[in-house]
């Protein structure tokens, strides 16, 4: 990641859906084409590492050029060259083995990829059954078998590759045809790679983390040399966080706070003031204010978190509202909260997009709720709603869209007790308890809680030290001022 200077004090990494965010950089100065390919490089690595860290779905899948490009079209021609070569030379009397025998080496190479130090049997059968001199000779005698090294080579797949590629494997045996076949055996080869690289990027994900970790914290203090006002907008974020705690009267335990602080300073520890900056992410304007320096490369993925947030705080205002008309009547129906939940999702669906009227979706919404309640009550053996009852239903899920509605308010403030406590326990293996009325909404809080502790916790593990110097200036800043006005009185 290049941190790029914005104007006089932000930075911003623009991405395709961030583009709005992005603003011009100040002049710098000239870069030689050497400079510049050995930080491209750098910024590659970085984020490549960054993503894999911070990602934990994170997969290498297999490139796909787009249907009508030139690659795609200069990529098929190649392809059918080639293997309309080897069709020609394997019809031909008596017939040519030198395009197959090349493409038994691959195959060979890449079985041979894919085995441990300890497999020295598999490793020998492989070296022995694809000899390649032996296969040359047999071929200049005609008595090279194709079809049995394929069977072979069928086979050693078969061991070597994962649960998932088991089917992949069985439809080998059903193909007759030798080049289609040939064909077939390097598609599913690819596949197994690509299934090996991601067992690799698992594995190395926590040696990579505290290596990306160093290398992020080297890279930005090289900046902070620079550019000294680097910090600015992380200090006014910190410092913001400080006075919500102090506004709120949170008493913590203090065990990073400046020693003999008093007051409101008193009540401040740096995790609490760091924990409260994070939660502040999750309500940031960002058509309109700058996004901190330290947070800045994970600006989209902090967005994406904000809007999960946002439409699953309507989803659940809309699940409470409803069971709250319903009655214990349907709360312990199997399936009905997430028949409601799938109804309002896909009618949310966009919901971010300026084109997207939320009153009127919410309204078909009640219409689709309340159908659906009436058909579960009559199911049940209970009384359907009267016509009464449905248009006060309908009535109460249109109000989400108020931006005062109060129940909204509710769920929107459990929520961020969630994961306010779900930031304090983070290193804890036990979740904290759900609060009342977002049971039906668990899962998918829990699942975007889990994607926003990764983040903070990476985060905090590379920019800490830069965190605990701000907030120890911050709160030095306030016992000094409090200090200062108990002496005038």
């Amino acid at each position: 990641m290049e941190w790029i200077h914005q104007g006089t004090n932000s930075f911003t990494n623009p991405g395709p859906s961030l583009r709005l965010l992005a603003r011009p950089a100040s002049p710098s100065r000239p870069v030689s084409i050497e400079e510049l390919m050995e930080t491209a490089k750098g910024v590659t690595n970085m984020a490549l590492a960054h993503e894999i860290v911070v990602n934990g779905d994170f997969q290498i899948k297999p490139a796909e050029l787009p249907e009508h490009s030139l690659e795609k079209k200069v990529r098929d021609i190649v392809h059918k060259a080639f293997w309309d070569c080897l069709e020609a030379q394997l019809k031909d009397d008596p017939p040519t083995y030198d395009h197959a025998i090349k493409l038994l080496g691959e195959i060979k190479e890449s079985l041979l990829s894919f085995l441990l130090p300890g497999h020295t049997r598999l490793r020998s059968q492989i070296t022995e059954v694809l000899d390649l001199d032996l296969i040359k000779q047999e071929a200049e005698n005609g008595a090279l078998d194709i079809s049995k090294l394929v069977k072979f080579v069928i086979g050693m797949m078969g061991t070597l590759c994962a649960p998932a590629r088991d089917e992949d494997i069985k439809k080998l045996k059903d193909i007759n045809e030798i080049v289609p076949l040939f064909r077939a055996i390097f598609s599913v080869l690819d596949l197994m790679k690509m299934d090996m690289a991601n067992f690799a990027v698992s594995s190395i994900r926590p040696k990579l983390m505290q290596q990306s970790a160093e290398y992020e914290r080297k890279k930005f203090q090289e900046f902070l040399e620079k550019q000294p006002n680097s910090l600015d907008l992380v200090t006014k974020w910190l410092q913001e966080a400080a006075d919500d705690l102090a506004k709120l009267g949170h008493d913590v335990l203090p065990p990073h706070c400046g020693d003999g602080a008093t007051g409101g300073a008193s009540a401040l520890c740096f995790i609490a003031i760091q924990n409260q900056a994070y939660l502040k992410l999750l309500k940031w304007d960002h058509m309109n204010r700058p996004f901190p320096e330290t947070v800045l490369m994970d600006q989209t993925r902090f967005l994406e978190i904000q809007l999960e947030l946002e439409q699953l705080l309507v989803v659940g205002t809309v699940l409470l509202v409803t069971f709250s008309a319903a009655g214990p009547a349907l709360i312990d129906v199997p399936g009905f909260a997430e028949k409601i939940k799938s109804i309002v999702k896909v009618l949310l669906t966009g919901m971010h997009l300026p084109s997207f009227n939320l009153k009127e979706s919410l309204a078909t919404v009640g219409e689709k709720v309340c159908a659906e309640v009436n058909s579960c009550l009559s199911q049940h053996g209970f009384t359907p709603f009267s016509a009464e009852r449905e248009a006060v239903l309908k009535g109460q899920i249109q109000a989400v869209a108020s931006p005062d509605n109060s129940i909204c308010k509710l769920i929107d403030s459990r929520i961020q007790k969630f994961l306010e406590n779900y930031l304090a326990s983070s290193h804890q293996k036990s979740l904290p308890a759900i609060p009342g009325g977002l049971g039906p909404i668990q899962r998918e809080l829990e699942e975007i809680a889990a994607k926003y502790i990764r983040l903070v916790n990476y985060n905090r593990m590379v920019f800490s030290p830069y965190y605990d110097a701000v907030l120890g200036k911050i709160l030095t800043k306030e016992k000094s001022q409090i200090v200062g006005k108990s002496e005038e009185s």
